[in-house]
């Protein structure tokens, strides 16, 4: 999943980016509103964590441009005003979620996994493909009864293709939710990773969950051959 992280205070931001990108998630990094506000219009994210007290165009400012222009991209306030009228304003301005500073960095976790669980992404903690099951809430992948390890990336990779179930997703779309901004467009990692999680996940047989369509991109599905790229 693809994060923008809003956030004028270095230190901060180093240390959400560090432990979002250790979780498996995409971050982009934004130093001010005015920066975040053009990030936020240029890419489809599916979070969007936004510091309120920003240089320049603050945060709840950003918010209610974002909402106007219709941008229903799920937001997660970062501040340290943490009296109720303060957070009445934010949920007034848009906001989804708000979290006090300083936070633990588990709640934030937690925070986000909920938010990404929100419409128009699929609801359950528990996704399932057949009898492939991955429980959101602790990160934890089965097939039928056999524990699946996993990289982070590859979490990710296949926790956005399972919210996707039966949708062909091109490399594009892949590379911009389970990437970033540093993603320089080598649609060859993909395929890596691709690669990778189906040496974990399928069957031994010819069947695979996750199958490639010529020339467009990948889809995961519960039953059927895949069609390989070679």
């Amino acid at each position: 999943m693809r994060i923008l992280l809003v956030e004028d205070d270095s230190a901060i931001s180093r240390f959400i980016h560090q432990g979002l990108s250790e979780a498996g998630y995409a971050i982009d990094i934004a130093v001010n509103g005015r920066e975040g506000l053009n990030f936020a219009m240029a890419a489809d994210y599916d979070v969007i964590v936004l510091d309120v007290l920003l240089p320049g165009l603050d945060g709840l400012s950003v918010l209610k441009e974002l909402r106007k222009q219709g941008f229903q991209t799920p937001v997660l306030l970062l501040t340290a005003l943490d009296t109720v009228q303060d957070r009445v304003l934010g949920l007034d301005a848009g906001a989804d979620d708000y979290l006090i500073k300083p936070f633990d960095f588990a709640e934030l976790l937690a925070r986000l996994r909920a938010l990404l669980r929100r419409p128009p992404l699929h609801t359950d903690v528990l996704l399932k493909v057949g009898n492939l099951k991955m429980d959101t809430a602790q990160r934890i992948v089965r097939l039928g009864d056999r524990l699946i390890d996993l990289s982070p990336r590859e979490y990710s990779l296949l926790e956005y293709l399972m919210r996707h179930e039966n949708h062909v997703l091109s490399r594009t779309q892949i590379a911009q939710h389970v990437w970033s901004f540093d993603f320089y467009g080598d649609y060859k990692v993909i395929d890596v990773y691709i690669g990778y999680l189906r040496r974990k996940i399928d069957r031994g047989d010819a069947a695979s969950f996750i199958r490639t369509i010529r020339g467009v991109g990948y889809s995961i599905r519960a039953e059927g051959e895949g069609v390989y790229s070679g």
